[in-house]
């Protein structure tokens, strides 16, 4: 039976990238983050994300910190301080204001209406486990180098500049941190100043790829269908870098294979109104809003389920 089982894996491990399924939401990225790529973490030498603390595991995603693990101590939230809360490494504050649905609503608004953004939000190589009080200090502040700024949480090394809108994360992430953003920003088609890819280009070559990244990079990569570039070595960027934008086209409005009728995702129902669209001949496929979203994998069963086909639906 465990030979059997240890097949299983072993084949699951090896499914080309075309078997990947990608989290759809934010929620679910937090989920699939916790079941497939940090299960194992929550006791590891590496830790969470900005201080190294261990934790245990509290819910569907969440988590409980040892502050004792890492010598913290709060700042000023204690009960923040004791949870883990994930951390977007790109926020979504930065990716969000360069899509014209964050003009017209914020946040609320990108994710009802704009596929890319939803994409950008639940995108694994973008989340990291950290105490929650330090994520919600470094809110949307840029990574930078913090001077004259005495400890704040203990034996952390992470610092916040709070005048300057600036954080720097220990060392041991530094390398890390900064072949994220490089991810996010050439698969977003994102602009960055030339001030922070200076200080991530220097962070890129002083601190290399370690181990983990790399085992990290691999199990993201398995889910996500693509692998992190500047992590494999495939890309390197320099001053002046062009973003290539392969993430950047609207997924829901792709327009799909032939093959896809009979994929989950393929017929769409709007869980207010009973309606349900096709991804290929229906305008209103793309209109559903995430939260009114339910998937299908035939039109069988989503009238089973009680949905009728959307009129407009050619």
């Amino acid at each position: 039976m465990k030979k059997l089982l240890y097949v299983v894996a072993l084949t699951f491990a090896a499914l080309p990238a075309a078997f990947a399924t990608p989290p759809a939401t934010f929620t679910e990225a937090k989920v699939v983050a916790k079941q497939k790529i940090y299960n194992d973490q929550a006791s590891s030498a590496m830790g969470e994300l900005y201080c190294g603390c261990k934790w245990t595991w509290a819910g569907k995603s969440g988590g409980r910190v040892d502050l004792k693990s890492c010598g913290y101590q709060a700042r000023k939230l204690q009960t923040r301080a004791e949870r883990t809360e994930w951390e977007h490494i790109v926020p979504a504050w930065t990716f969000g204001h360069q899509r014209q649905c964050w003009q017209n609503g914020g946040r609320e608004q990108c994710v009802d209406s704009d596929p890319t953004f939803r994409a950008m939000e639940a995108n694994l190589f973008n989340l990291y486990p950290s105490v929650g009080e330090v994520n919600g200090d470094r809110s949307n502040f840029n990574y930078g180098m913090v001077s004259g700024v005495a400890p704040q949480y203990g034996q952390c090394t992470t610092k916040i500049d709070f005048q300057q809108k600036v954080a720097e994360p220990r060392d041991e992430v530094k390398g890390l941190v900064a072949r994220t953003t490089f991810y996010m920003f050439d698969r977003y088609k994102l602009n960055m100043s030339r001030q922070q890819q200076q200080v991530l280009m220097a962070w890129d070559k002083q601190h290399p790829v370690t181990a983990w990244e790399k085992q990290r990079e691999q199990r993201i990569a398995a889910i996500m269908g693509h692998d992190n570039p500047f992590v494999t070595g495939e890309r390197k960027w320099t001053l002046g870098y062009t973003p290539q934008g392969a993430g950047s086209a609207p997924v829901a409005t792709a327009t799909p294979p032939l093959a896809s009728a009979t994929q989950t995702g393929a017929v769409l129902g709007n869980k207010n109104s009973h309606v349900y669209h096709l991804a290929s001949g229906c305008p209103g496929y793309a209109q559903v809003s995430q939260k009114n979203q339910v998937a299908f994998a035939s039109e069988t069963e989503a009238q089973a389920a009680g949905y009728r086909k959307a009129g407009n639906c050619k």
